[in-house]
């Protein structure tokens, strides 16, 4: 008689485990290869799309069509399309950046020197939106659960607000009132903790707003599951009530949107950087755009790029730490 069920049958369970995991460590290694494939493509032809002529902004507007030729030459823009882009994957392959077209520069230093700026802000950013999200979301849901509807009213006025205000605006605003008008912070600079109040704010307002609502509609459901009716039937303090007993119920669904919030903070801070002078990755690619500095933008934007789908696996490695449903799906 012919077997027909599969060879995994008669494994062991530490081999299927192994398997398992060895099958999802090859589809993460797949998505993270499209991905990088994906912004090598992107950051090549998305900054060709950019009006202007890089050699004019080298050689200056009074530049003859002779001196632009030589320029050109000099910047590796003489060639077709794809011998362009061929020289830049392979460059990228030896881990050569290119230097800037402005300033001679390598990229990789610029990279280096103000990617660390852009980590602490975007970092900063996350954790205050993460204790203020959650703390006023719970606090929310906690008082509105006998009713108080016009509290829950002006929580999501207030809140759907704040969330849809830009980085810039809120910045501006920031400055104009915070800095200009009352003098409580500096409006610009990195030489001191306090000028990383607001740009903090600037570029946590949305993202605080938007997790309050997800922590405050989570947490309406977890106060009425049955094992949150027995916890408050023994009388328990407020603070393990709610911090020990419905909190680690919040954190599937918070770490999910901290993923997501701190790969995008990274990209959000380009706009606050500038108006707060805030000397990271995101007023170089500023700088670089408006002088059509390919290299800057180009390594610019698969540095970010790397850095949100590290901080993806990592919150997806945290998620099935926490959720066993998640490692036994090899999710």
């Amino acid at each position: 008689m012919i077997r027909t069920e599969p060879i995994t049958a008669g494994a062991r369970p530490w081999q299927a485990r192994a398997g398992g995991l060895l099958g999802a460590v090859l589809r993460k290694a797949a998505g993270v290869a499209c991905v990088v494939a994906g912004l090598v493509v992107a950051s090549f032809l998305l900054v060709r799309l950019i009006p202007g002529d890089p050699a004019r902004s080298v050689a200056g507007t009074q530049a003859t069509a002779d001196q632009l030729a030589v320029v050109r030459d000099q910047l590796g823009l003489d060639g077709s399309l794809p011998q362009q882009f061929g020289d830049y994957v392979g460059r990228l392959a030896q881990g050569d950046f290119g230097t800037s077209f402005e300033t001679g520069e390598p990229v990789r230093t610029i990279i280096q020197d103000a990617l660390p700026y852009t980590l602490v802000l975007a970092l900063v950013a996350t954790v205050a939106a993460l204790v203020a999200g959650i703390a006023l979301g719970m606090t929310v849901a906690v008082l509105c659960r006998g009713g108080r509807p016009r509290l829950d009213a002006a929580f999501q006025a207030l809140t759907s607000i704040g969330a849809s205000f830009p980085e810039y605006v809120a910045g501006t605003l920031l400055v104009l009132v915070f800095a200009i008008g009352l003098g409580l912070f500096p409006p610009g600079g990195s030489d001191s903790l306090d000028t990383l109040v607001l740009p903090v704010i600037a570029v946590g307002l949305a993202p605080t707003c938007t997790l309050a609502r997800i922590v405050r509609r989570e947490t309406a459901t977890v106060l009425e599951l049955d094992y949150m009716r027995a916890a408050r039937s023994k009388h328990l303090p407020p603070l393990r009530l709610y911090v020990r007993h419905a909190l680690p119920n919040l954190m599937t669904a918070t770490l999910s949107y901290a993923g997501l919030l701190l790969a995008g903070l990274l990209s959000g801070t380009i706009i606050a950087e500038s108006v707060f002078a805030w000397p990271g990755l995101g007023s170089r690619v500023v700088e670089a755009v408006a002088t059509r500095d390919y290299p800057v933008i180009q390594g610019a934007v698969i540095v970010l790029g790397l850095v949100a789908v590290l901080i993806t696996l990592l919150i997806d490695g945290l998620l099935g730490a926490l959720d066993p449903r998640r490692r036994r799906s090899g999710a």
